[in-house]
């Protein structure tokens, strides 16, 4: 086999522009994928600019077909199979790098760009913020550059072929607003693509273990948005229920069900007034649905309400959504409990946590009631040398144990099981419920964002009477964590802790903002569905819009932008209108019968038709003055008169 030839360097002045294009289509990808396919890409790149640069040869077909198989395996290990967002843009990336080893000539460069493409849409399959607009518009911008420098000729710099592409983007832009306005939405997605299970999230799991949550609280990512009807409920008010553990064993609680209730929502007993809100709510991956506590009624489709009042929807969330609900904060729940689920909402593991069981006992005995022992506890956790903290000890076998006598220290969920299991412990029936607290209002956007480090656990337990009471332990021993979000407390410590406040006063402004921004562009842009589209269309004027109307107006506004477009372009880009001297000189030219030579002047030309004999010398002549007069030099109007008239006397 021939040894493969060096390249000739024809591409060294439009590949810098591929690979800046390929650059830029990436750098969404990159704190997605695996580290080891972003440098195996910036390795490739590198390679093929030195091979084009110093005249090297490609690599051969057996390199380049084990790096392939290299890669793809690769790919394979890393994320178990070859389906799904991240996979799927794994192997993208992968396909653009090796590309680059085998690209000899344009076409080549083609499929790069083509490539290119494909990389800046699959990122919206992960993200769409806000700023992915922008970014999106300028990653096409620097592909359509590379693009039209493929074929640029060499008087044309690379800012004109710039210019050009921003031109194109420019025209492009009245038909891709058109298009997403009118095009008819439906309610359910063309095709659905597997979801990105590589990614590790963020939020509430299904089960509670010491450190759970205190790890969540160290995270700034937003959970969800909050938009209220009316008036702010107060921090205190502000308990944003998601899932509910029932079951404990020594160690880690669990939302096993007893049963399902079909009857959740008839156990409650509504007292005060009603909250009217709209959430949108960040992908979670699971089947959480969070409200107000307690929330009555819902807009979510496929979402029921489960037998301890928690919401949940048929199928994970795996994309933003919006849903408005009602919740009340005064209210009743099931004041009847039958004595199978009081022995279920009792129930501890044989031989867990012996010495806060045996406190409990003495606690109680002492109290004379429920309700005396239930104040008793908490006064205890009030009164006695117990610390609120992000980062508490580790704790071993029997860890309610060992928190209540030893280490006093920890955070939401270690109070909360520890408060459970003392319940518990007496026969009172507990269970855990697990959400987000507080949340930050926003006051440019007039919102409530609630973060991850909102996240917190408190406990409900049953009365006779009464029924099922909030009680939230965490209250007794950090009565600020209540009174204030998470997220506003650690904002009050970010300027002292560097011994200045102004900066991070700015920083969190800044952040507001931002946040503001972020939520408009969620209500208006992601959330434009069909009922958005639908009160769009009617406020135009659309009666009773119809995807068959929409469809209709659509194509013609596409046509009419097209022929608008059409017609800048013809009287932006048109020829120059040709010179009148020029014209009647042509005719001059043509009734002589002789073709002009290239570089051959008027004067030259006239001497040829003169020796030709095909008209007389004294008004050839006259004509080549006139025409010289008229077009080149001072004869002006005077001078294109006397070629007009000389022109028009031949026969």
């Amino acid at each position: 086999m021939a040894r493969p030839r060096g390249t000739d360097g024809s591409l060294l002045s439009s590949l810098p522009w591929t690979l800046t294009a390929l650059v830029f289509s990436l750098a969404p990808h990159v704190p997605f994928i695996p580290i080891w396919i972003t440098a195996a890409f910036l390795g490739c790149a590198a390679w093929r600019y030195v091979i084009e640069k110093q005249r090297r040869a490609l690599p051969g077909t057996w390199v380049r077909a084990v790096l392939a198989l290299g890669c793809f395996l690769g790919v394979l290990a890393t994320y178990g199979g070859i389906s799904g967002v991240g996979p799927g843009s794994a192997l993208l990336a992968v396909m653009a790098a090796l590309k680059l080893l085998e690209t000899r000539k344009r076409r080549d460069q083609f499929v790069l760009l083509f490539l290119s493409i494909f990389l800046v849409m699959s990122s919206l399959l992960r993200e769409q913020y806000l700023w992915s607009l922008p970014y999106m518009l300028l990653s096409i911008l620097v592909v359509m550059t590379a693009w039209l420098r493929m074929s640029a000729g060499k008087s044309q710099t690379a800012r004109q072929s710039f210019a050009t592409g921003g031109r194109l983007l420019m025209y492009a832009a009245p038909l891709a607003i058109v298009m997403w306005v009118f095009f008819p939405r439906i309610s359910t997605p063309f095709w659905a693509v597997p979801i990105d299970t590589s990614r590790a999230t963020s939020g509430l799991s299904d089960t509670m273990s010491p450190g759970d949550i205190s790890e969540l609280s160290m995270s700034d990512e937003v959970a969800f948005r909050v938009a209220f009807d009316g008036a702010i409920p107060e921090p205190r008010d502000r308990y944003w229920r998601g899932l509910v553990l029932t079951r404990f064993n020594g160690r880690t609680w669990s939302g096993r069900e007893p049963g399902i209730s079909r009857s959740a929502r008839d156990q409650i007993e509504v007292i005060g007034e009603p909250i009217d809100y709209e959430v949108t709510l960040e992908p979670t991956r699971q089947q959480w649905v969070f409200a107000l506590d307690m929330p009555y009624t819902w807009s979510l489709s496929r979402t029921f309400m489960g037998p301890q009042q928690q919401l949940a929807r048929s199928t994970p969330i795996d994309q933003r959504i919006s849903y408005s609900a009602t919740s009340y904060t005064d209210y009743r729940v099931q004041t009847d409990l039958s004595r199978q689920y009081r022995i279920w909402y009792s129930d501890l593991p044989e031989g867990s946590n012996p010495r806060t069981a045996e406190l409990a006992r003495e606690m109680r005995a002492a109290a004379g009631s429920d309700r005396a022992f239930v104040n008793a506890v908490l006064e205890k956790l009030n009164q006695e040398e117990y610390y609120y903290t992000l980062e508490p000890p580790p704790l071993g076998s029997s860890p309610v144990d060992r928190f209540l006598f030893e280490t006093r220290r920890g955070f939401c969920e270690h109070y909360a099981s520890a408060f459970s299991v003392m319940m518990r412990s007496v026969g009172i029936p507990t269970r855990i419920v697990l959400g987000y607290h507080g949340g930050e209002l926003n006051p440019m956007g007039g919102h409530l964002t609630v973060r991850q480090s909102d996240a917190h656990a408190w406990t409900e337990i049953w009365i006779e009477g009464l029924g099922w009471h909030r009680v939230d332990p965490t209250a007794a021993v950090a009565p600020e964590r209540i009174e204030m979000s998470a997220s506003d407390a650690a904002f009050d410590g970010i300027g002292a802790a560097w011994g200045f406040s102004a900066p991070s006063r700015l920083l969190h402004q800044m952040t507001l903002t931002w946040d503001a921004l972020n939520t408009k562009w969620n209500e208006w842009i992601l959330g434009y569905g069909p009922d958005t589209q639908n009160s769009f269309m009617q406020w135009l004027g659309m009666n009773e819009p119809s995807w068959r109307k929409m469809l209709l107006t659509l194509v013609g506004l596409v046509i009419g932008i097209i022929m608008l477009i059409s017609v800048v372009m013809m009287v932006r880009y048109r020829p120059p209108a040709k010179d009148e001297a020029a014209i009647q000189y042509q005719r001059f030219v043509k009734k002589t019968g002789l073709d002009p030579q290239t570089g051959e002047t008027p004067r030259v030309f006239a001497l040829r038709v003169q020796a030709s004999g095909s008209m007389p010398a004294p008004t050839v002549e006259a004509i080549t003055e006139a025409y010289l007069g008229a077009r080149y030099g001072p004869g002006g109007d005077a001078a294109f008169e006397s070629l007009k008239r000389a022109v028009g006397a031949i026969a």
